[in-house]
């Protein structure tokens, strides 16, 4: 199996865990002490991307520091599976909700750690910046489909068993992480040098605005999305999971495609145009009369997302030299995690006060507003990019 391959199923296996819990959400922090109100759900998922947003960042400067990734990313990995693990048996042992906050904030700590540099490795790799995002990508949204899918199953078996799920995948994640071998430029950089330079290159608040965006929308439907159509059409733990899937697979499917077609097109057609278009089908989806009609534009918006995601991270490897990708793929999934973060707050705070409708405006509007103010900005950096590289 080649590198990219398993660096795309670490990517996978973390991000399958994640989404185990979004289908039966309800249930599971119900099992767990939470009670059953969407505020619940809501803090239970934001004490883990709360972790995420503090800790990627130093992840990333501390394997540029270090000059080596696999031992940190297989250290990751194993301490989210522990914490996914103490989390489920946390009732068995009567430790209470706040408690289970705790874990989550620990284990996202270290599951960030994972996630972010094996994604960082496959920035690592030759072969195109848009092939190897592409691939992350993929393995993202592919990890999302099955996990929303198998999840929504799992829990319908017992409430903690997408738990148990979770902290198997994560191990697992660690241990084929740790055959992959170390891409980085090697030697390392000084921890304040990294950051310097991190610093200087104001061109990545782009693909960081757009990746805030995006995550943001991916945030909005793991929470508000699935509540909406659960309380809506009145489906069960399953067939919301399935229901998320119809998002997920086409949102996987097209992303190897979409950025290895960046990188001999350009990034700025399918971040800015995918972006506007993506935003006016999360509005179409509350607009829908019926479940079947709902389900079906879910597809739809699973292949506009599909345009941006890979696109918008290449973004971030065609302006980072190698020795800092580390820490700026780390600032790349803060304001990912920041987006995760708010499209959990934003969707449950606007739909508790206004309703649903109300919520998914706002979702799609975010996403065409990003698209519209940074348009200029996206094009300075593709047609700069696309020169250098030239030259």
């Amino acid at each position: 199996m080649s590198e990219r391959s398993r660096l795309a199923l670490v990517v996978w296996g973390v991000l399958v865990s994640q989404v185990f819990l979004y289908p039966g959400l309800d249930e599971t922090v119900t099992a767990l002490g939470g009670g059953e109100s969407i505020l619940a759900g809501t803090w239970f998922l934001v004490a883990e991307f709360g972790a995420f947003v503090v800790c990627a960042v130093l992840w990333g400067i501390a394997s540029d520091s270090l000059g080596s990734r696999t031992p940190l990313v297989v250290l990751g990995a194993t301490g989210g599976a522990a914490s996914y693990l103490a989390v489920a048996l946390a009732p068995s042992i009567g430790l209470g909700f706040d408690v289970v906050l705790l874990l989550r904030v620990v284990g996202g700590a270290f599951t960030i750690g994972a996630f972010s540099l094996s994604i960082t490795m496959l920035m690592d790799l030759s072969g195109g910046n848009g092939r190897n995002m592409g691939a992350a990508g993929t393995a993202i949204g592919l990890g999302a489909a099955l996990g929303s899918v198998v999840g929504g199953q799992l829990t319908a078996l017992h409430p903690l068993a997408p738990l148990y799920g979770g902290a198997a995948l994560l191990a697992g994640a660690a241990l084929l992480g740790a055959t992959v071998p170390d891409r980085s430029s090697g030697g390392g950089l000084p921890v304040g040098t990294v950051v310097d330079r991190v610093r200087t290159r104001p061109k990545l608040v782009v693909p960081f605005a757009f990746g805030y965006i995006d995550r943001l929308t991916a945030g909005f439907f793991a929470l508000t999305g699935v509540a909406y159509f659960r309380d809506t059409f009145e489906i069960d733990a399953a067939t919301a999971g399935i229901t998320l899937a119809l998002f997920f697979v086409p949102f996987a499917v097209f992303q190897y495609p979409v950025g290895s077609l960046s990188d001999r097109i350009g990034r700025f057609i399918p971040v800015v145009v995918g972006s506007l278009l993506y935003g006016v089908a999360i509005i179409a989806v509350a607009l829908a009369p019926g479940y079947y009609l709902a389900a079906g534009l879910m597809v739809v918006v699973g292949l506009c997302g599909a345009l941006v995601s890979p696109t918008t991270m290449a973004l971030v490897t065609d302006i980072v030299p190698a020795t800092e990708r580390g820490a700026a793929m780390g600032g790349f999934n803060v304001f990912g995690s920041l987006g995760m973060l708010s499209g959990f707050l934003v969707g449950g705070t606007v739909t508790e006060l206004y309703g649903y409708f109300p919520a998914f405006l706002a979702a799609g509007g975010l996403e065409i507003a990003i698209a519209i103010l940074a348009s200029r900005s996206v094009h300075r950096i593709t047609t700069t990019e696309r020169e250098s590289h030239l030259a």
